[in-house]
């Protein structure tokens, strides 16, 4: 991997860049749709890829359950499988130490799972997840940790930290394929000292990226901003920084700005599957009976094939009759709405005008598009 930073905002920390991997080059800051299970929900490869994504994010944990990562690999890889030419990421599973509370025993050596498929035990090590991503053949892969929730007591942060460096030793120690890029994660809650700790420690053990995780749990932007505020500052600016899990376009905009390069977010495909779209004056939702006989596109200055081809009327008639295709063209369009921002975004950098388009792409804003 290599990573070129192009152009840095004078006012704020915001920077365009350029990831390249073995056979991809990824503009940055970048967003990358989810696919936890190697499909991003109601779209297909091509959909996505028309929508101008350059790279997903998929998750190792599921994958690992079904199908397995022996019969991905047997099959050709992850990029084969799931028939995607673009880049690839994969998520170790930390975060589903998080988000599957009650069906995980942490202890120092790992995490044993409660598979929510059938209920089987499924202890993953650092070794272990490593392995499964090496199998799998994503082009970025993720360091095994530990993301506490929040609230959180700091003594409870102090000892996942531990635990995540620790573990992101053993990560380092057991990748094996060269081709892959393996990024290291920061946790430590919202406290400042753990922050800087997890950040200064991963930094010495030289990853090629890095990404803050344990954030968009419940804190609130405005502690998220000022986890970013001071943690960045720890990160060298030759590597690339991916703050997970986050993706409202505010936050993705406020967090650019504190010098983020990489985003991955459900949020896209998961409001667009409820009947709710990002547009460039603010949310629609759809269901909403204004729309019944409106004749205008979702937004009328999107160039995505839902705008370009149907109107509010119509899809607000897929959702009250339960058809799939209203799922399809909303995630469309609020995926060709988040990589248009970034574009937006990278180019603003690189003009210097970054905070002039923060303060545009607010005032245009009727309703609020954050969580």
């Amino acid at each position: 991997m290599v990573f070129r930073v192009l152009a840095v905002d004078k006012q704020t920390k915001a920077r365009c860049g350029e990831l390249r991997l073995a056979n991809h080059s990824i503009p940055t800051p970048v967003f990358m749709p989810v696919g936890t299970q190697g499909t991003v929900k109601t779209l297909t490869p091509l959909h996505i890829k028309e929508a101008g994504t350059k790279i997903i994010l998929c998750n190792a944990y599921h994958l690992c359950l079904r199908p397995g990562e022996k019969i991905i690999k047997q099959l050709g890889g992850l990029h084969k499988f799931m028939g995607w030419d673009g880049a690839i990421i994969t998520d170790s599973g930390g975060f589903q130490v998080f988000s599957l509370t009650g069906l995980v025993k942490i202890s120092d050596n790992g995490v044993e799972f409660q598979s929510p498929i059938d209920g089987t035990r499924l202890f993953l090590t650092p070794e272990r997840v490593t392995q499964i991503q090496n199998d799998i053949g994503a082009d970025i892969i993720m360091a095994f940790d530990e993301c506490v929730p929040y609230p959180c007591e700091y003594d409870k942060a102090s000892v996942a930290v531990k635990r995540t460096l620790n573990w992101a030793k053993r990560c380092l120690s057991a990748h094996n394929n060269k081709s892959q890029t393996l990024f290291g994660i920061v946790q430590g809650s919202v406290f400042k000292e753990l922050r800087v700790e997890c950040a200064r420690n991963l930094v010495e053990m030289n990853f090629e990226g890095y990404s803050i995780g344990g954030l968009s749990v419940g804190e609130g932007s405005l502690l998220m901003n000022e986890v970013l505020d001071y943690t960045v500052d720890y990160l060298p600016n030759d590597r690339p920084r991916y703050l997970m899990g986050v993706g409202f376009p505010i936050d993705i905009i406020n967090a650019v700005e504190r010098g983020i390069d990489m985003f991955d977010c459900v949020v896209p495909t998961r409001n667009g599957r409820n009947g709710c779209a990002f547009t460039s004056t603010g949310k629609v939702k759809i269901l909403n009976s204004r729309y019944k006989e409106d004749t205008k596109p979702l937004d009328e200055n999107c160039g995505c094939y839902t705008c370009q081809n149907f109107t509010r009327a119509y899809l607000r008639h897929l959702f009250l009759a339960n058809e799939i295709l209203g799922l399809t063209l909303m995630s469309l369009h609020n995926i060709y709405y988040f990589q248009n921002l970034m574009q937006q975004i990278r180019e603003s950098i690189v003009r210097g005008e970054f905070k002039d388009f923060k303060t545009d792409f607010l005032s245009k804003q009727s309703e609020t598009i954050a969580n």
